[in-house]
């Protein structure tokens, strides 16, 4: 199973306007360069460091929540890092995945927040709950750019790239979502 990075986002502070990069550097343990995570700000710069490293989210999931909320919502406008398409987002939780250079592991799914909400105007808390995409962790940093290939990792590959694997493999976070 394979998908592709169609959009990358970034904001320099918390609640500051996401900026759309053609590609970007992920740095191991830290997050995307630039990003208000990685320098240690953002809405939610308490939580985990691993959980607010990278975010993704699905374009068609994008897409369906704004025709059925009735508002003109855009996947930077989700606040996530990259905008994917044709991998189920939710399959990277607990998961190696490669995202063109980087490795990644996916943490926990990313409902939406009320954050969100006041940014935005916009009720979309219900409408993203279970398609609000996933966090992951850089577990080794590199180069992501607009067209690479998001792909699952088995653990023999993500181990030769220098991923802890057995007992010292990351363990999600698992988030229960409304119904």
């Amino acid at each position: 199973m394979t998908g592709r990075v169609r959009e990358i986002w970034t904001a320099p502070a918390a609640a500051a306007p996401m900026v759309r990069s053609a590609s970007v550097r992920a740095l191991a343990g830290v997050g995307l360069e630039g990003d208000r995570y990685a320098d240690g700000g953002g809405t939610w710069a308490g939580y985990p460091l691993q959980e607010k490293q990278l975010t993704l989210i699905d374009a068609d999931e994008v897409a369906a929540v704004a025709r059925e909320v009735g508002v003109p919502l855009t996947p930077g406008a989700t606040r996530r890092n990259l905008v994917t398409a044709g991998i189920a987002l939710p399959s990277l939780v607990g998961r190696y995945f490669a995202v063109g250079e980087v490795l990644a592991f996916g943490t926990k799914r990313c409902p939406p927040c009320r954050h969100l909400e006041q940014l935005t105007g916009w009720k979309l808390v219900k409408a993203l709950a279970a398609r609000g995409g996933v966090n992951a962790a850089v577990l080794v940093g590199g180069t992501v750019a607009e067209g690479d290939v998001v792909r699952l990792v088995p653990d023999e590959e993500a181990a030769d790239r220098g991923a802890p694997v057995g007992a010292d493999r990351p363990v999600p976070r698992i988030v229960a979502l409304p119904d």
